[in-house]
């Protein structure tokens, strides 16, 4: 039986890479996609970067309330001026909705 090491590693030994660093600091991990024809960066954001802000779900049309973990997607050839905040669910459900949202009579548009 070999002994425990319960030593940790030397700091010039790490294993992550510059990208994994990079969306370990922004609160989520990224990814590429490919939907409707095209690559699209998805980031996931953790909750407690969200802090004080809300967003609009492009997928349901409703806020992404504060401090909510959600997905942050856009075109890989765009900008980020075409960010987009998803809840997660409707990220995931994307190829199954339809293209025009159910509004009830009461909802706001905007």
């Amino acid at each position: 039986m070999s002994p425990r090491r319960n030593r940790p590693k030397a700091a010039g030994s790490s294993d992550r890479s510059a990208e994994a660093d990079r969306a370990g600091r922004y609160g989520g991990w990224q990814s590429t996609e490919a939907w409707q024809g095209e690559e699209w960066s998805v980031r996931h954001v953790a909750g407690a970067s969200a802090q004080g802000k809300t967003y609009r779900c492009p997928g349901c049309d409703q806020m992404i309330p504060s401090g909510v973990p959600h997905v942050v997607a856009w075109p890989e050839h765009a900008g980020v001026d075409d960010r987009r905040h998803w809840h997660k669910a409707c990220w995931n459900a994307k190829d199954r909705r339809t293209t025009r949202v159910q509004r009830s009579r009461n909802a706001p548009r905007f």
